[in-house]
């Protein structure tokens, strides 16, 4: 199972939200890079890095923050917020992006999104699902659309969807537990997809038990800003 520390951005710093709440924020670093080059120190070899500016505004705005810590780090960076038409995600593919992160895009414009998987190939393209109540929630997690985790997977099967970060929004950030039992349904429906867990890790128990379920991927905020994962001991999980 892969780790993968998040790293996300609102004015140029690292911040968390709590549950996507922007009035529910706090800021653990004013300089990504400086965080970028702890986790690389520990043998992180993957950062999820998320544009919450752009989320918010609907078009990239922290590409320079991309492009610095792709510069000089060697992480395989994967990047989400604000991706919505072909120029945002040809300037976070240039800017560095190993992968890119659809969320609102995979629900509002299945076209566009259908299109980005034929060109840039199933591997570089994840789907982002974000759930709330059942349903996927899109624009920076302000709004709910009406369609559940599953239907929104099922409309890319077509297409070879091969990647999905899950994120329960009532977990994220709440330092509670991930959402094991979205995640075992989503395991047993869709065998053949790589699940990668976000919301609500905290231990090194989460880890271990997502890890044995069969999760190709964990993400990981807030428990290593808050210490309640330190870096040294995500060790025993990396190659």
């Amino acid at each position: 199972m892969e780790i993968i520390p998040a790293i996300d951005i609102i004015d140029g710093k690292c911040v968390r939200l709590t549950q996507g709440d922007f009035g529910r924020k706090t800021i653990y670093n004013e300089n990504p890079l400086e965080v970028a080059c702890q986790f690389q120190e520990h043998g992180i070899k993957r950062l999820h890095l998320v544009d919450l500016d752009g989320a918010k505004m609907g078009k990239i705005i922290n590409h320079k923050i991309l492009e610095t810590i792709c510069t000089k780090t060697k992480l395989t960076v994967d990047f989400g917020g604000g991706l919505k038409t072909n120029d945002d995600i040809k300037l976070a593919f240039d800017s560095g992006a190993k992968m890119v992160t659809g969320g609102s895009v995979a629900v509002t414009n299945l076209t566009l999104f259908n299109q980005w998987l034929c060109e840039y190939g199933a591997q570089k393209i994840i789907l982002g699902a974000d759930v709330r109540n059942q349903k996927v929630a899109i624009h920076g997690w302000k709004d709910d659309s009406d369609l559940t985790i599953s239907e929104l997977i099922k409309s890319y099967e077509p297409s070879g969807i091969q990647k999905a970060i899950c994120t329960d929004i009532s977990k994220d950030g709440a330092l509670q537990g991930p959402s094991f039992d979205l995640y075992q349904a989503l395991i047993d429906e869709f065998p053949k997809l790589e699940f990668i867990a976000s919301g609500g890790v905290t231990t090194i128990g989460d880890l271990i038990k997502l890890r044995n379920m069969g999760m190709s991927g964990a993400i990981i905020g807030k428990a290593i800003y808050e210490g309640t994962i330190p870096l040294k001991e995500l060790s025993k999980f990396i190659d």
